[in-house]
């Protein structure tokens, strides 16, 4: 039930509570560029998800198996030159941001050439913008966050599986959608506005984010209050649950 409770607490966060663009400023670039129509940005939105969760698998699959100290594949190699005890120690995690940078590239490269073949308008649509999900920082964002809950816990045992990196991405990617359609919606109603000549452009719609992201604010403290509820459900559900004693009885 903890692990349940974990991903569904992950999923919420990264889609409303912590999302990557309103709270924590990532992705902007696109999502100020791509947002002058909501087709554009639930195209952008699926792309940016699609990317997210490759990038999120081969991040954590390196991360695990190749980056952390003791991880399999690079204590065997070191294992051959160096002692059984310097291998185990092996760290590479200070090639994470080149390792990540390259996973995200080539994920971003697979996604352009597939909508490029089968959705030759949509590619049209994206422009310079589709390549540019390369620099994308939200994606590289979501992949150190994925890293420090690999390599930088104290307890192994608190270290995230690869199920909970596939739901931060995907759940990130989701709130990354909403956040663009939702901007896209008002940047289209704004062009039926008469906006004062000094908040046209850019200023308008720095401003209309700033706002976007103060009301989800308001999702602030949800997931330790949904935190503090299944943990009190659980609770009372494994006091409810009936004891058995077996009573002897003694004859005198």
């Amino acid at each position: 039930m903890n692990y349940i409770a974990d991903i569904f607490l992950i999923a919420i966060s990264a889609t409303l509570i912590n999302n990557f663009v309103l709270y924590y400023f990532v992705g902007i670039c696109p999502f100020i560029g791509v947002s002058k129509n909501v087709s554009m940005a639930v195209g952008m939105g699926c792309a940016v998800t699609f990317v997210m969760t490759i990038a999120a698998f081969l991040s954590w699959t390196i991360t695990k198996f190749i980056l952390i100290p003791g991880a399999p594949v690079s204590s065997f190699i070191a294992g051959i030159f160096l002692p059984a005890e310097q291998a185990a120690h092996i760290d590479l995690t200070i090639l994470s941001y080149i390792v990540y940078i390259f996973a995200i590239s080539s994920s971003v490269q697979f996604v352009e050439m597939y909508v490029r073949k089968f959705f030759p308008a949509l590619y049209k649509s994206f422009g310079v913008f589709l390549p540019l999900i390369t620099t994308n920082c939200a994606i590289l964002f979501a992949c150190l966050t994925i890293m420090s809950h690999v390599a930088g816990v104290d307890n192994p045992a608190d270290a995230w599986d690869l199920a909970k990196s596939l739901i931060l991405a995907i759940f990130g990617g989701v709130g990354f959608t909403i956040a663009i359609v939702i901007m896209a919606g008002i940047r289209e109603e704004l062009d039926f506005c008469d906006i004062p000549k000094a908040f046209q452009g850019a200023a308008i719609t720095l401003i209309v984010a700033g706002i976007l992201a103060m009301a989800f604010m308001g999702f602030t403290g949800v997931d330790s209050g949904l935190g503090n509820m299944i943990k009190t459900s659980d609770t009372t559900a494994v006091n409810a649950i009936p004891v058995e004693t077996n009573h002897q009885q003694i004859k005198v």
